[in-house]
């Protein structure tokens, strides 16, 4: 479980396809706080971490999650938004969040609010139901609030911290990034359903 609160970004330094998986080594300030077998929430993904190096860890995208995900595209140079899990005796920040993926969005517009910003996200129709006005979402392991919402697309604000402190800064029309839905919602609507 995690909470959306980003720690540090890292950076991929290795990405290399091993079967229909990929494997990934990412470099970052958490690495040296990190241990074989933990769960890091990478931009929203909930990867084991398999290896550790100076620096630098190891973590393997199966084909299930390589297909729901924006990791497949992820190239030498590439930031990773990175959050540990949750630790339950610690205040809950942002939302519940699993680190199970549910679709990408695509980002189609930014605006620079003169000291915030503005992006809007088309995501698939299927998953309308989930998002509701000023909900919560969880994007690239963000969790934020919604708001403008319709049928296929919401917008975000985004502070100056969290545009400085994590992967959102380098997000622009065209971006494709992970989106994880309201766990509670996805309750809520497989109980109505």
């Amino acid at each position: 479980m995690f909470t959306g609160i980003i720690e540090s970004l890292g950076k991929v330094l290795e990405a290399e396809a091993r079967g229909t998986n990929r494997t990934f080594w990412i470099a970052s300030s958490l690495c040296g706080e990190l241990k074989v077998d933990q769960s890091v929430s990478h931009n929203g993904v909930c990867l084991t971490v398999e290896e550790l190096r100076e620096g630098a860890h190891r973590v393997t995208a199966i084909e299930e999650t390589l297909q729901k995900t924006n990791l497949e595209s992820w190239q030498p140079g590439h930031l990773v938004n990175l959050e540990r899990c949750l630790v339950m005796n610690g205040r809950l920040d942002g939302h519940i969040v699993q680190g199970h993926v549910d679709t990408t969005a695509v980002c189609t517009h930014r605006k620079d609010m003169n000291g915030s910003w503005e992006f809007r996200f088309e995501f698939p129709k299927k998953f309308s139901r989930l998002v509701i006005e000023k909900g919560s979402i969880c994007l690239n392991g963000i969790s934020l609030t919604i708001f403008n919402v319709k049928r296929s697309r919401f917008d975000v604000a985004i502070i100056p911290y969290t545009f400085e402190h994590t992967n959102i800064h380098s997000v622009v029309p065209g971006s494709r990034v992970n989106l994880e839905f309201d766990m509670i919602g996805k309750y809520v609507s497989r109980l109505v359903h």
